[in-house]
């Protein structure tokens, strides 16, 4: 069985080591960490077909197996993502909040890493790359926990990582990977805050839930996305509807997909047959409302696609084409069941009143908040903050897109000439 201590021991020396380290020495190992993904690509992908058909043979939900698949283009993705992340500004060292109290000392704030991060993650074995890296800039040790499912694809991936920080004279240590299958191991690491100092998990509510539960180190929840689009008796319908397609559509096993619609009864009799024939013509089954279903077959709309909901449909992250669709009466039912059914990670509203559009901004309780524009902007590279780690669906430290910012804590540095108090 894996030692846990031994690995946190590691990491724990590593972080060390890593905090010291000048920006040009991390980069070039994030460099030969690109130049590894494209050179050894076959590998990397022979590992994730093995993983691939091990999924399929287990029945693995069709949305987890796309998160799980890695192509060339998709490789070809982490490698540009990483010389990206290179190309980034480090801001470890960052001096920030200075200031010069009446005593006169010279005091300000410096950006510094955490030291060692856990993440436990499901699926996506680009999250490896992406986690690595990440904290590989920010000068943080790295303990990964990947799902059973990616277990073949992980142990490549992180091969390389480590080769190339070594090269870059680095310690490999500062990424490593628990691929020991047993879930006990999990609990462990959720007690490991001896070494540990921040825990990462991204994946579905039960993980979060659990993590929150029984973690001993500070616990920063990402990944679940339940994300509404509401359509205000308001809204510039012609503009609604490539909008709706856009958020649902486009990548729809994304956290930042939409969920849920939901149309102001205003306008639900002309606008429903409208986004319903376009969403159908995509491909997704809608998941309806009484209401709502009644306007429809009003409208003389019949298609198996047409589901009645239930209850749980509202509230679900499908991760494929399925969209759950109710009629509210106005702004104020709109809220209500954001605030009911929401994840907290983004929400969007569509209309063309001021006075809506700021009480939806101002009331609605969610980490970013999307006005005449797709739920699937909800990314740092798209709103111009460079490279993520995930989405951070919780008020402290960190809300919305992690960023290397988010990856560092600081200190207080106090600076005198002999000072002592009085």
């Amino acid at each position: 069985m894996t030692d846990l201590d031994q690995l946190g021991q590691a990491a724990r020396v590593a972080g060390h080591m890593l905090a010291l380290a000048p920006t040009s020495q991390k980069d070039a190992a994030l460099r030969g960490i690109a130049r590894a993904l494209r050179e050894q690509a076959a590998d990397v992908l022979a590992a994730n077909a093995a993983d691939m058909e091990r999924a399929q043979a287990i029945g693995l939900a069709p949305g987890l197996l796309d998160r799980l698949l890695l192509t060339e283009q998709r490789l070809a993705a982490c490698a540009a993502g990483v010389e990206h992340v290179a190309a980034l500004a480090d801001p470890v060292g960052e001096v920030f909040e200075a200031g010069a109290p009446p005593n006169g000392l010279r005091i300000h704030k410096r950006r510094v890493p955490f030291g060692v991060i856990a993440m436990i993650y499901e699926s996506r074995p680009s999250v490896t790359v992406e986690v690595a890296t990440l904290c590989l800039k920010t000068g943080n040790a790295t303990l990964l926990r990947g799902g059973n499912e990616t277990q073949r694809s992980n142990l490549a991936l992180t091969a390389l990582i480590r080769d190339a920080i070594s090269a870059a004279g680095l310690p490999a240590d500062a990424v490593q990977l628990i691929a020991d299958p047993d879930r006990a191991l999990v609990r462990q690491l959720l007690r490991l805050d001896q070494y540990v100092d921040l825990l990462i998990p991204r994946g579905g509510p039960s993980l979060q839930q659990f993590c929150r539960q029984n973690a001993t180190m500070p616990v920063i929840l990402s990944g679940t996305g339940v994300c509404h689009i509401y359509v205000d008796g308001t809204a510039d319908l012609a503009r609604a509807i490539p909008v709706i397609r856009n958020a649902k559509v486009q990548l729809p096993t994304a956290c930042n997909a939409a969920e849920a619609l939901l149309v102001d009864r205003a306008v639900a009799a002309q606008f429903l047959p409208m986004v319903a024939a376009d969403l159908l013509g995509q491909g997704v089954e809608l998941r309806i409302d009484e209401e709502a279903m009644a306007l429809l077959h009003g409208a003389g709309m019949t298609d198996p696609r047409l589901v009645p909901a239930r209850s749980s449909d509202f509230g679900t992250e499908f991760m494929g084409l399925i969209m759950a669709v109710r009629v509210v009466g106005g702004l104020d039912e709109a809220r209500e069941h954001i605030a009911h059914y929401s994840s907290g990670l983004c929400e969007a509203i569509l209309a063309s009143d001021a006075g809506v559009i700021a009480t939806f901004v101002q009331s609605v309780d969610a980490a970013t908040v999307f006005v005449n524009a797709s739920t699937r902007f909800n990314d740092a590279g798209e709103l111009g903050l460079g490279a993520e780690l995930g989405q951070s669906t919780q008020k402290l430290h960190v809300r919305g897109p992690m960023t290397l910012r988010d990856l560092t804590t600081y200190k207080w540095v106090v600076q005198g000439e002999g000072h002592v108090r009085a």
